[in-house]
């Protein structure tokens, strides 16, 4: 009897070893950029139902937080929403894009100057003076008006791919960004709806309702006058829906940047085959649920050449 209860202790403890391993290989663990992370959630809820024995645990904190995750080994996903630097890429940063949105300059919709602000728009060189070279830090200065309304300027504090990006496009590094550092893309569009005078830029995931397909309460988006010709030209109005935004930027009319691949990374190629197969997915059958999540499908020639690295030994 002791013998046979001896065994069967065995059997169920290399049962429950088997059964752990087996929790483990099937787990996904992901984090990183705000930008990705609601077209990853939708993703993993899609993915599930075809793999219901795969597993996620997904958290957004930053493209940084992201990026210092997959490095320490803490996930093997992480979400990522700019450029990859050569530094990165020494340390042996693996990616493939897999959707692309953009950042955009928000203000208050109820800035006192909202109506000559949406039909001039602001240029880039404007937009640098406001935030590169902090020359430009009021509303009436800037529009030569008599009120005294000051800029009030956000950024963010996170290391972030969003801030990163903008800088990019305004000549700079996120540590140039002049502004309240504000946490996160949530954190950044709540303190521009909270001021009237303030000023800020977000993914347009944060900006738009995918519901309504309009803009969010108490935000606006700041256009850029691309042809520097003191308005906003037909060609340029593209701003009103979550539709017409997604189509510039698409097209490319919209500039790159802010416009910017989105990519999932890893310490190196994927080795795990949860992993390799969910990233396969999304450039394939998961690409179906890009478009309706709010972001722009990349092109097949693009999904092609991710796919050919992922596969490729």
């Amino acid at each position: 009897m002791k013998y046979l209860l001896y065994n069967c202790l065995i059997a169920l403890l290399l049962f429950n070893s088997c059964s752990s391993q087996k929790k483990k290989d099937n787990t996904i663990n992901i984090s990183g950029a705000f930008a990705l992370y609601p077209l990853v959630i939708t993703w993993a809820e899609a993915y599930q139902k075809e793999h219901p024995e795969v597993r996620f645990n997904i958290s957004a904190g930053g493209a940084g937080k992201g990026m210092a995750d997959v490095l320490s080994g803490a996930v093997e996903l992480g979400m990522f929403s700019r450029e990859i630097t050569p530094e990165e890429i020494e340390q042996g940063v693996w990616w493939a894009g897999v959707t692309i949105d953009a950042v955009l300059p928000t203000i208050n919709a109820e800035n006192p100057y909202i109506e000559e602000i949406k039909k001039r728009g602001l240029t880039r060189d404007e937009l640098i003076s406001i935030y590169i070279k902090g020359n430009a830090k009021s509303w009436n200065a800037l529009l030569n008006k008599s009120e005294q309304h000051p800029i009030n300027l956000y950024s963010r504090s996170d290391a972030c791919g969003a801030a990163g990006t903008w800088a990019l496009y305004l000549n700079g590094k996120q540590e140039d960004l002049l502004g309240v550092g504000i946490f996160g893309d949530p954190g950044l569009a709540d303190a521009v709806i909270n001021d009237k005078l303030g000023m800020g830029f977000n993914n347009t995931i944060f900006i738009y309702d995918i519901k309504t397909g309009f803009k969010r309460p108490g935000i606006e988006v700041c256009p850029i006058d691309l042809n520097n010709n003191g308005q906003i030209d037909s060609e340029e109005a593209f701003y009103d829906t979550f539709e017409s935004i997604l189509s510039a930027i698409a097209n490319g009319v919209y500039p790159s940047p802010p416009a910017r691949e989105l990519f999932l990374i890893s310490k190196g190629k994927p080795q795990k085959k949860a992993v390799i197969d969910f990233i396969k997915w999304t450039l394939t059958s998961g690409q179906q649920y890009v478009e309706e999540a709010g972001y722009v499908k990349l092109n097949n020639n693009v999904i092609e050449n991710y796919l050919n690295q992922l596969n490729n030994q």
